[in-house]
């Protein structure tokens, strides 16, 4: 018999937007699968009284407090509260820090929020994203050679947030549904630029995406094709079928979480520009 899980609270305190707090919490949360962490979020605290406010909130919820509070003073304001309540606290990024200093021989410049510099590598992100969501879903016009990666696929096999977990990471990204009945648009087949990509899943795995899918927008199920096992692997194979004839390399996204996804395709993004670089004459790797 499965034990019942337990819960605890997790306090996050970032003087920024909290993203790199969230990440790095729920990575290790992840681990202890017996538990649930209850999140409480505080971003940009950036004054004495929005901590001593937060300190309050921990104070009547009591937990493990995590943070990266940059500016000197509140750290160490952090650091007393939460020994005068008994609570554990971790300065998530000091670690970091003090590797980097003692590497470096420099110290940092306690910037708040220094990750989130309007940069050019950040105006590349937006970019990327306005691109991938007028890409979205088979919106592809004349200017796909603009587009990194193409993800191809049948319906429910995660193209859509994939596309936009890539386009997060500053990679353009245009997604096309495989359609039963609809040949794939000629301007992807004669595509040199973007890497080209189908993603897949087992036949058993789309089934049940697909009706849980339609219970939630209908509230019943369906008998016909879209949720007919035959007619997904006939699908599926199809799909395997073009992606050998073009050479298209194929990712089975069935126990891939959508950053491990993610990570396969720029990996082979980063196979296919070295094949794009001048003077590469080696042959394709096959699809796999």
């Amino acid at each position: 018999m499965e034990k019942p899980k337990s819960y605890f609270h997790l306090h996050l305190v970032s003087d920024a937007t909290g993203e790199t707090l969230i990440t790095a919490a729920r990575a290790v949360a992840a681990q202890f699968p017996s538990t649930g962490a209850i999140e409480h979020v505080y971003p940009l605290i950036r004054s004495r009284d929005q901590l001593e406010q937060v300190i309050t909130k921990i104070d009547a919820e009591p937990g493990i407090v995590l943070h990266t509070i940059i500016d000197p003073e509140l750290g160490a304001l952090m650091r007393a509260e939460c020994r005068r309540l008994g609570t554990p606290e971790v300065s998530v990024l000091d670690p970091i820090f003090q590797t980097f200093q003692s590497y470096l021989g420099v110290t940092s410049q306690e910037k708040i929020g220094a990750q989130h510099t309007l940069d050019r590598e950040y105006f590349q992100r937006i970019e990327a994203l306005n691109f991938t969501m007028a890409h979205d879903d088979g919106a592809l016009p004349d200017d796909i050679e603009q587009a990194d990666v193409v993800l191809i696929g049948i319906s429910r096999t995660s193209k859509t947030p994939t596309s936009i977990y890539l386009a997060n990471r500053g990679i353009k990204t245009a997604n096309i549904p495989l359609v039963p009945g609809t040949g794939i648009s000629q301007a992807v087949v004669t595509a040199r630029r973007p890497l080209i990509v189908a993603l897949i899943a087992t036949t058993d795995r789309i089934y049940h995406v697909r009706l849980n899918r339609l219970l939630g927008l209908t509230g019943a199920g369906t008998g016909d094709a879209y949720t007919d096992r035959a007619s997904i692997a006939e699908e599926l194979a199809l799909t395997r079928q073009l992606c050998k004839r073009h050479n298209w390399p194929i990712i089975d996204v069935t126990r891939k979480s959508i950053e491990e996804t993610a990570a396969a395709v720029i990996k082979l993004r980063d196979e296919h520009l070295q094949r794009l670089q001048p003077g590469f004459d080696a042959e394709p790797e096959p699809a796999s």
